[in-house]
């Protein structure tokens, strides 16, 4: 019915199809309730968006498109340098067009906690001030008397920060947030605080700089349907410009004055790097840490002095290679894969989903379910990215296709055809380094229809995730949330 509606009134929006391609894998494991106000919504979305000349008032990028507008330009006043060189790098990949999936959730779940009565809200006190213009909270111990402060002022002298004459500013350490006067009366109506959009750029930020790491781990040469930062740059000059990202997101970071804020982000960025290790060293395929495959050798890791104990990784299996079935390491290896997938992707919109909740002074019980929602969300993301490689192109993607095998990754398309075809297993412990290996792994892949069973499992992740945003209050903006964590399956790149 939908999709008549839709060519008789001609509409060609993109992202109304793919919203509306979202209505129709719902199904029944939304478990939509008939009666209730959330199928409501859903319709009224549906007759909106089918009627010539009007807008879907639920379309997600529409509903903050005033604070997504202008988040590049908010993050370059963030990231610059007295470098010019540095300041190109930093800024290369915000240039492009990209998903801004993770800001995009900051935003909108901002919007749909600011639903909940503030009288609901009191695990902290709720900071509804301008940055700008934000007072100390009166009956502060004085050791914590920053914890109200504007978070563009430093904690720290600026001479100690810059380390030179704090009058020869050459980075924006204490520079003002650009238009932030426009956004008074916008915060207001928004719901959003401050501190949360703050929160978006910081997330971006962090994000960015994990692609430009991840860029040169994985000697990409497209990101974003351009050359990557390492092609364009140099190695060199996009690690240090990701290092860099770092460093201006930890300093706005600590500005927000949320002790757990900054250990929950700081953990998530620790956990980018542990998800990266995993990923480059898999202890479950290859149990022997002595060892580091490089792309041209075999390197043997220094043996450990004693003086720090070293910790054997959890996911290793311990046992002969004769007690260990075919299925417990096939589940191993599962339980693997998605602990990496955690770490290297759902982690960030975990944590800053929960951080976002957690300055919207939310009780614990609503802070751990935004927590959990971030997290089954991101594996969905991943789970489809892992998916879209087997399944789309490189001008599609904005990157290269068909990439995981020949790095040598066994995600879970491979590892369901290896559930059925055992004889992966060797190929997927030397990671396909052999003449052949991509070319019949590939083929297993399609014969046991690794691939569906991978939208399968994305399918889980997506549903939990609805799940979760129904302990929201309705509004518009959780029902925005909802076409989004729907468009993540249906995402074509």
């Amino acid at each position: 019915m939908l999709k008549a509606a839709t060519r008789l009134s001609g509409i060609t929006n993109k992202r109304f199809q793919r919203s509306l391609k979202s209505f129709d894998d719902l199904g029944t494991s939304l478990i939509i309730r008939r009666n209730g106000s959330s199928f409501g919504a859903a319709v009224e979305a549906a007759e909106k968006m089918v009627q010539p000349g009007t807008s879907n008032k639920f379309d997600p990028f529409s509903m903050v498109s005033a604070e997504m507008g202008v988040l590049a330009k908010h993050i370059s006043s963030l990231i610059g340098s007295g470098h010019p060189v540095l300041n190109r790098v930093a800024s290369y990949y915000f240039e492009a067009e990209g998903k801004n999936v993770r800001p995009l959730i900051v935003l909108l779940l901002s919007k749909a906690l600011a639903s909940i009565p503030e009288s609901e809200r009191t695990r902290i006190i709720i900071d509804q001030y301008d940055v700008n213009t934000q007072p100390e909270f009166k009956g502060t111990p004085k050791a914590f008397s920053f914890a109200g402060a504007n978070p563009l002022d430093s904690i720290t002298p600026l001479k100690v920060l810059h380390g030179i004459n704090p009058k020869i500013i050459l980075n924006p350490l204490s520079g003002p947030m650009i238009g932030q006067e426009d956004y008074v009366e916008k915060d207001k109506k928004n719901g959003i605080l401050p501190k949360q959009r703050r929160l978006a750029e910081i997330t971006e930020m962090i994000h960015t700089a994990s692609l430009l790491h991840d860029d040169v781990i994985d000697f990409a040469d497209s990101r974003r349907g351009r050359d990557s930062g390492n092609i364009a740059f140099s190695n060199k000059m996009a690690i240090l410009a990701g290092d860099f990202l770092l460093g201006r997101a930890s300093v706005s970071l600590g500005r927000l004055r949320n002790s757990e804020v900054v250990e929950l982000m700081s953990t998530a960025i620790a956990n980018l790097v542990e998800g990266e290790f995993m990923q480059l060293k898999n202890t479950v395929l290859q149990p022997d840490t002595r060892f580091i495959e490089n792309a041209t050798e075999i390197k043997t890791i220094p043996e450990p002095t004693g003086k720090v104990p070293v910790k054997v990784h959890e996911y290793s299996i311990n046992g002969t290679k004769a007690s260990i079935s075919h299925e417990d390491n096939v589940n191993a290896a599962f339980e693997y894969y998605l602990h990496k997938t955690y770490l290297k992707t759902a982690s960030l919109m975990s944590k800053s989903s929960r951080s976002t909740a957690i300055l919207a002074g939310c009780q614990e019980d609503m802070v751990d379910n935004c927590y959990q929602f971030g997290r089954n969300l991101g594996l969905c993301f991943q789970i489809v990215d892992d998916m879209l490689d087997y399944t789309t192109t490189a001008e599609l993607l904005g990157k290269p296709a068909g990439a995981d095998l020949k790095l040598g990754l066994a995600t879970a398309p491979v590892l369901y055809a290896w559930r059925e075809r055992p004889e992966l297993g060797p190929m997927i412990a030397r990671k396909f380094s052999n003449p052949g290996d991509v070319e019949i792994a590939k083929i297993a892949v399609d014969e046991t229809q690794g691939v569906e069973k991978t939208r399968k499992l994305a399918e889980k992740y997506r549903n939990d995730a609805l799940h979760n945003l129904r302990q929201l209050p309705e509004s518009d903006a959780r029902s925005a949330l909802e076409l989004l964590t729907n468009s993540v399956l249906t995402r074509s790149k």
